[in-house]
């Protein structure tokens, strides 16, 4: 295919696709891709093929996904990283990397970095057997080289340098490898942790800028006190909102938008944005009859209390039937419909500050 005519088959796809946005972007404002790195949340199948017990590419995970096929995605259907790019009406769904399937032509709008498992943490990823961000970005340097190849060097720096990049971890990082395993609780405490989780992250953003990158979304962590494998393991009788760990996000939360805002103003011509996560999944909690739910505290997959990964493929049967009335999938991941309705307030309070 040659250089004009794949264009005009790109822009012929994004007038089609269009159509998908719901995000508002600002007056000529474009944005051909997204690129995402992370962990579960945004994970689309990079696991797949991984040495790792993190996985999701099996029932009753994909149940509504077109075709009710397990993906590799942690939900009953769509995660978190394909609405932001049907949100921006760039496509519907947002590929993994190491997908085998994977076109040339999916890495003109966006492909999936991110590994279940993972965190800003290294030792997080090592404990998971996850891709580390590390792994991650290597990833995007391979992805940059072929797009270089495919439409030639200054178009690629274009889209590069147009493209949202996405990153959103620290979950795991929290309530896995410090509150789960003696190596980090001993060596740190929880003013130190954060403080190296951000080190991890600052570095993590040097590196995507000094690739290109100029529009760097920085995803907070959610309240991951609230969900339901938490409740149970730390919650007490009552599975109530572990507020630790709460506390402990909202700290790192804070450091994470500092660094936003110090890196924006360091890095010329660079929108370092931090999208805040936590403030609306913590308003749609607590309120979810507002949002058509009705089961806020146990997940769809078995008991809802405990069940995630290998367990939710083992209690499929016992899967909830109406799935609409859940806030989480399994003891740790959303539904399709609460990853719909929070991705949408994350964008919608963030787009803006990237242009």
């Amino acid at each position: 295919m040659t250089y004009n005519v794949l264009w005009l088959f790109l822009s012929l796809d994004l007038i089609f696709t269009s159509a998908l946005a719901i995000v508002k972007l600002p007056k000529n404002a474009t944005v051909p891709a997204v690129f995402m790195f992370g962990d579960s949340i945004v994970d689309t199948g990079n696991n797949n093929n991984l040495t790792t017990i993190i996985k999701s590419n099996f029932p009753p995970y994909g149940r509504d996904f077109p075709g009710g096929v397990p993906t590799g995605r942690f939900s009953n259907g769509k995660v978190a990283s394909d609405f932001v790019v049907e949100e921006l009406g760039i496509k519907e769904y947002l590929p993994a990397y190491l997908d085998p399937d994977l076109q040339e032509t999916d890495l003109l709008t966006g492909v999936n970095f991110a590994s279940s498992g993972s965190g800003y943490d290294p030792l997080t990823s090592t404990i998971m057997n996850a891709m580390p961000l590390s792994k991650q970005l290597d990833m995007l340097k391979e992805c940059i080289e072929k797009l270089n190849k495919y439409v030639g060097e200054e178009k690629a720096n274009s889209i590069i340098s147009n493209s949202f990049f996405m990153v959103e971890t620290g979950s795991d990082d929290l309530v896995n490898t410090y509150y789960r395993t003696p190596t980090r609780f001993f060596q740190y405490d929880i003013y130190a942790y954060t403080d190296l989780l951000l080190t991890e992250a600052s570095a993590f953003v040097q590196k995507l800028y000094e690739l290109g990158a100029r529009r760097i979304g920085i995803i907070s962590l959610p309240p991951v006190g609230c969900i339901p494998s938490q409740r149970t393991l730390a919650g007490g009788t009552e599975r109530r909102c572990v507020e630790k760990y709460n506390e402990a996000t909202e700290l790192f939360n804070t450091k994470l938008s500092a660094m936003a805002h110090f890196q924006t103003s360091n890095l010329p011509d660079a929108r370092v944005v931090f999208m805040d996560a936590y403030n609306p999944f913590l308003h749609i909690l607590q309120h979810i009859h507002k949002y058509g739910f009705e089961v806020v505290d146990k997940g769809c997959c078995g008991t809802g209390m405990i069940e995630v990964i290998f367990l939710c493929n083992r209690w499929a049967p016992n899967t909830c039937t109406n799935v609409s009335r859940y806030v989480f999938w399994d003891s740790y991941h959303p539904t399709e419909k609460a990853y719909q309705i929070h991705t949408h307030q994350v964008l919608q309070n963030s787009i803006h500050s990237f242009f």
